[in-house]
């Protein structure tokens, strides 16, 4: 077959190929076919310098005006796909969208800001302290020197002699403090860890909300009353709380707070272990040894403090009965809030 021959045989068969042409991944493929660079027409032109110089001139001129047709028409058809919005072929535009999941906001954290929101409407403000935290804030200023027992109920992570993960955010107390003068009011929410057992009631991490208060004449009434007004606010108007002696190694006089089981209103169920009563909280009046160590006169100045556990809050509100749970980021359970 001549070339001649060749190149009409060509134009015909790209005439049917753009006949099949549907998208631009098909358009791609017959340029490359047709005016890529292992074409048939770069073959042919190749074999013009075996050919005479009149022969060479017509067949070089019938190449070039079908490689000028063969473009003209794929510049046509790829224009009428772009308008079309037919550009991939791997993605059909008239099937329907599909839903995205939305994120939703851990339940510790809507709980923690839920707290909040109740003490700053009180008037307190929020501070935040490291987490890794050194032997001095987290025991020593909190009048638990080395040789404390009650360093025994921290079960701390220690990282290196002086450093540790702290127990509690009530170290931001004394951090907040060294640098304030009183009247000083503000919530320390953070998380926390200590060295325990991870099982249904306990985990290694945790989360607290400390708040303090101090200024001159703060007596444990006003204490009482924010937490009244806190546990009202947060568990519904009818709670009822009762107040427990406690010891805390910071807090003098100290105590703990209950309030009426929400689930059996106080008759005694499984969730308050047939009591009526649910812990939520511990408290107390900020000890004078905690003053000398940020430089207040324990003589002039007097101060509350209490500290909230998030995760028992959260158990508590909404009826879990496994700490794991908030730790484990399955889906199905933290899209139920």
């Amino acid at each position: 077959m001549d070339l001649k021959q060749q190149i009409l045989e060509i134009k015909e068969n790209f005439a049917r190929a753009i006949e099949n042409i549907k998208d631009s991944d098909d358009l791609e493929q017959v340029k490359i076919e047709y005016l890529g660079r292992k074409s048939r027409f770069n073959q042919i032109l190749k074999g013009l310098k075996d050919l005479g110089v009149e022969e060479k001139k017509e067949i070089g001129r019938l190449a070039n005006l079908a490689k000028q047709d063969f473009q003209a028409r794929l510049d046509e058809l790829k224009s009428s796909i772009t308008a079309s919005g037919r550009t991939d072929s791997k993605f059909d535009y008239t099937l329907p969208g599909k839903r995205s999941r939305l994120g939703r906001t851990h339940p510790i954290v809507t709980t923690m800001r839920e707290i909040s929101d109740i003490f700053f409407g009180m008037g307190f403000g929020t501070e935040i302290g490291p987490e890794i935290e050194t032997d001095y804030y987290n025991f020593q200023a909190l009048n638990m020197p080395r040789d404390h027992p009650a360093r025994d109920m921290q079960d701390t992570f220690y990282i290196s002699g002086d450093l540790v993960l702290r127990t509690h955010t009530t170290p931001v107390q004394v951090r907040t403090l060294e640098r304030s003068k009183p009247p000083a009011r503000f919530i320390a929410p953070g998380r926390c860890y200590r060295n325990e057992a991870i099982s249904v009631r306990s985990h290694a991490a945790f989360h607290q909300i400390d708040g303090f208060f101090v200024d001159r004449d703060v007596s444990f009434a006003d204490l009482k009353g924010v937490l009244v007004a806190f546990a009202r606010s947060f568990f519904g108007s009818d709670v009822k709380l009762k107040f427990r002696p406690s010891f805390f190694p910071f807090t003098e006089p100290s105590a703990e707070v209950d309030i009426s089981c929400f689930l059996c209103n106080g008759k005694g169920c499984a969730l308050c272990k047939r009591s009526g009563w649910l812990e939520i909280l511990g408290c107390g009046m900020i000890d004078p040894v905690v003053f000398d160590y940020v430089g207040y006169d324990p003589e002039a100045f007097t101060g509350y403090a209490f500290g909230i556990g998030i995760e028992r809050i959260c158990l508590l509100k909404y009826g879990i009965d496994d700490i794991r749970l908030f730790f484990e980021n399955d889906v199905r359970f933290l899209e139920q809030f």
